[in-house]
């Protein structure tokens, strides 16, 4: 049975994302996000302007006036979560930790899917498939996702982003839109994002803490590694120690990025020291004028 301090965070959940879907996020999803294709949905008579290549012969000889082809779009997309659970997930230094905010994206994007009438699934990932719910439609299934990304308790703590993607690979069947939301700290896994981004739309949501990224002076700290467990002490107070963690973080940054821009995989980066709603407008509207 499902405590209820965990159904009091689903119906917060819901309250909170609501407003932005309905505000702001749902007509740039829309906008983003196109259908399959273009699906027949009637005939009408010609009218000056249209395009003789969609002129319906058969309908047209029968009738004895000229008839075209209306088509729509087949608006139905499938959208898949895969969600990083690895014990990296439960840092953070300011109001809230990276996994927490992820579950926040996680609630934001699947209402805004299940609002243009689109499937939504989840893959729960660390170094193994912790979860896997397959895609449907309706607030009822949406729901149930948020109550499993709160609720669950992951058997493994590290991290393998290569493994997820190629179980993706063998359980997405059609084309889907991919949000990836991982803090990315993980190896080897640019054969299978390249594999699967040929058949897939992926979009990386990269969520980092500014701790992970610059260290503050405040004298010897002994740092742990939630995923292997290894522990080192470090002197914050020198300046050389400081620079050198910066100058590694911030070349493992550039290097994630590049890989995403090589690979034309749209990237969204999140801090958990800010709001995470702005960088996600921007690349809604930066990606609906790209694809305009």
């Amino acid at each position: 049975m499902i405590p209820k301090e965990i159904l009091k965070k689903v119906k917060r959940l819901e309250i909170t994302t609501r407003g932005l879907v309905n505000d702001v996020f749902s007509g740039e999803y829309h906008s983003v996000f196109k259908g399959r294709g273009m699906e027949f949905s009637e005939v009408r008579e010609y009218q000056i302007g249209d395009d003789i290549r969609t002129i319906d012969w058969n309908v047209t000889a029968r009738s004895g006036s000229p008839y075209v082809k209306i088509f729509e779009e087949e608006r139905e997309l499938t959208v898949m979560l895969m969600v990083d659970a690895s014990s990296s997930g439960e840092f953070g230094t300011f109001e809230q930790l990276k996994g927490e905010i992820g579950v926040e994206i996680c609630a934001l994007l699947a209402f805004s899917a299940i609002k243009n009438n689109d499937k939504v699934g989840l893959i729960i990932f660390t170094d193994k498939i912790e979860k896997f719910i397959p895609p449907r439609k309706g607030k009822s299934h949406v729901l149930r996702l948020l109550r499993e990304l709160l609720y669950f308790k992951p058997e493994d703590k590290k991290t393998d982003i290569g493994m997820s993607l190629e179980y993706l690979n063998r359980v997405a069947q059609r084309r889907s839109v991919i949000f990836m939301i991982s803090d990315f700290i993980s190896r080897d896994y640019e054969k299978q994002l390249r594999i699967v981004n040929k058949k897939h739309d992926i979009v990386a949501i990269n969520i980092i803490d500014p701790r992970e990224m610059e260290l503050p002076s405040i004298g010897f700290i002994e740092f742990e590694d939630l995923e292997s467990g290894e522990r080192m002490m470090l002197d914050t107070s020198d300046p050389e120690v400081r620079k050198l963690f910066k100058n590694e973080s911030s070349a493992s940054l550039v290097k994630r990025e590049k890989l995403f821009k090589s690979m034309n995989v749209d990237s969204i980066m999140i801090r958990t020291d800010q709001s995470y709603v702005e960088p996600l407008i921007k690349f809604f509207r930066m990606r609906a004028k790209r694809f305009r």
